[in-house]
């Protein structure tokens, strides 16, 4: 019978506790592992269970530590490797290639890990260097795979930072205007959804992919959505066209729903579509209108709606718009009520204006 191991105490039981905890490299932390489960009297085939080693190599790292003390426990390959380097750039060849990643590839296209280590061939002269290391230096220089973030061409960049100062004012100059009243500042924006089906990416078992029916027909119907950033409210409404008369009454619901009037005055933020500034637009006590930039949608937090409320529809086929509307009518009571704060996290912007209660109200 073996006989057993017994743990020589060169460090605590706290100290391989916090240098298993803080190392950086795996064969190093599971040795530290290992001695910290044994260092409170743990025998070592149920220590050596736990981390996952051979008990005939947990043996020899208990053996080693016994003898030479934590010096024993170092990743000697890890030594070993440091020894040489396996770069294949230089830091100034790293700087090169950082600025060549500013312009297009030689054939136009888009820069990828197998052109940039084609690229790597040309500047060092090596040949055969793998596809992974065009890569790891794209990774190795910060960058990362990117989706990038629309901004329409005619858009006022100026405008745009000028109406992110201008929005608190607005809300203070509400205040002062009607001090007896809380001011809110709310965005809305319509949303068209029809029977022609929304394809999205979804999860599902490795080696099946999924199947989304779809039945092309062209018939819509439209979301008007209403959000208050700062707190995650929200109000929706269904409605078949987006005109000036329906407009003017998804508004008059709005303002029942929150309660604009005297008491409460809302600012709505708004793009500037043709039905959203046209003179015959009835607009409700309490509701004053902010609009956007032109080509500005980036700014208009309800844009951010449209992805949450298509959940439910996103992969199936509806014969009607009936059914649409039935499923969209259960989303919007659902965002309203359980999915509040989700709201407030998707679109209050940093520059948002926040929630405040009328100090006089």
């Amino acid at each position: 019978m073996a006989k057993k191991l017994k743990l020589t105490p060169h460090l605590s039981e706290a100290a391989l506790k916090k240098h298993y905890r803080s190392s950086k490299d795996p064969i190093e932390s599971r040795r530290f592992h290992l001695l910290w489960l044994m260092s409170p009297g743990q025998q070592l085939p149920q220590a050596a269970t736990v981390v996952g080693l051979s008990h005939s190599y947990a043996r020899k790292v208990v053996k080693a530590y016994n003898e030479h003390g934590i010096e024993s426990l170092n990743n000697g390959l890890k030594q070993k490797r440091g020894a040489r380097s396996d770069a294949l750039l230089s830091p100034e060849q790293q700087e090169k290639l950082r600025a060549a990643l500013d312009e297009p590839p030689e054939d136009g296209g888009q820069w990828s890990g197998p052109k940039v280590a084609r690229w790597i061939e040309k500047e060092t002269g090596r040949a055969g260097v793998w596809n992974q290391r065009g890569w790891d230096y794209l990774k190795k220089l910060k960058y990362s795979w990117q989706r990038p973030r629309p901004h329409h061409a005619k858009a006022n960049i100026e405008a745009q930072q000028a109406f992110k100062i201008s929005l608190p004012e607005r809300q203070n100059e509400l205040e002062a205007k009607h001090p007896e009243a809380e001011v809110e500042v709310w965005a809305t924006d319509e949303h068209r959804v029809g029977l022609k089906p929304i394809v999205r990416k979804t999860w599902s078992p490795i080696g099946e992919r999924p199947v989304a029916q779809s039945n092309h027909q062209y018939e819509w119907t439209y979301v008007y959505g209403f959000i208050c950033p700062a707190t995650g409210a929200s109000e929706w409404c269904l409605a078949p066209r987006v005109n000036v008369k329906w407009f003017s009454q998804v508004l008059a619901d709005f303002a029942c729903a929150v309660g604009a009037g005297v008491q409460k005055r809302i600012l709505l933020v708004l793009d500037g579509a043709g039905w959203h500034r046209s003179s015959k637009l009835e607009i409700p006590e309490g509701i004053a209108l902010e609009f956007l930039p032109a080509y500005s949608p980036e700014l208009q937090p309800a844009e951010r709606l449209w992805s949450v409320l298509d959940e439910p529809i996103v992969n199936r086929c509806f014969e009607t718009i009936e059914a649409i509307e039935e499923v969209l009518a259960e989303r919007c009571r659902v965002l309203s009520s359980t999915m509040v704060e989700c709201l407030r996290k998707l679109t209050h912007f940093h520059w948002w204006p926040t929630h405040r209660s009328n100090a006089l109200h």
